[in-house]
């Protein structure tokens, strides 16, 4: 059984009043979580909604803090960490990550980002040596497996799709993966959401049951 990590992006909830304000992205996830416990594949359930709740953007304050050895840190600066700490005990102690996100403005939402800005952090999920060359940065974290749902509008973001250079959403993603500690990543994708016809509700099916399947292999 695993520590699961469950971030959720969409500013909308998983039900409302209207069901066209649903929220795709988290509705899959739900599905995949859901048959996860179902099988009694979980042993901590971690769940942040940061589409709701979204953490707090850095500032000059914050990128000081980080920069200031920890022995030297004052009270005010700790306070100003507080939030990027916990994050962060999340994060070092899930085994399975999964992030569900719609793509806005053919990208991630501002709260996520701000989630990946506040954890990936100097010496704590990465450290950083210029005698590395080139490429100082060392991600810190391994050992964990990565599910991202996405939701999107239009279609084709895929490698070799009709929109694959609009799509700065799961490449992104996966850019900032390593300091998750991921070193494997599986994908859904519920497509064609604004055109709301059948080829949507066939991508909306596939990632139903993507997510059901995905759950049985990751019990195992």
């Amino acid at each position: 059984m695993s520590t699961l990590l469950h971030i959720d992006a969409s500013v909308h909830s998983a039900k409302n009043a209207n069901p066209n304000h649903d929220s795709i992205s988290k509705n899959i996830a739900k599905k995949f979580v859901n048959h996860l416990q179902q099988n009694n594949a979980i042993a901590e359930y971690i769940y942040r909604d940061v589409g709701m709740n979204p953490p707090s953007f850095i500032n000059q304050s914050w990128v000081g803090a980080v920069f200031t050895p920890a022995n030297k840190l004052t009270l005010e600066q700790k306070e100003v960490l507080a939030e990027s700490d916990e994050l962060i005990n999340e994060l070092v102690k899930a085994d399975t990550i999964v992030i569900s996100t719609p793509m806005y403005n053919y990208g991630m939402p501002a709260q996520l980002k701000a989630w990946f800005d506040q954890i990936v952090r100097i010496n704590k999920t990465f450290d950083f040596d210029l005698q590395r060359g080139d490429f100082p940065l060392q991600p810190l974290l391994t050992g964990k497996r990565l599910l991202v749902i996405t939701s999107t509008g239009e279609f084709g973001f895929e490698a070799g799709g009709i929109r694959e250079s609009m799509s700065h959403l799961v490449p992104h993603i996966k850019t900032l993966s390593k300091y998750l500690g991921a070193e494997h990543i599986d994908e859904i994708a519920c497509e064609y959401q604004e055109f709301n016809d059948q080829r949507h509700q066939r991508s909306l099916t596939n990632a139903y049951a993507k997510a059901e399947q995905l759950a049985l292999r990751y019990a195992n």
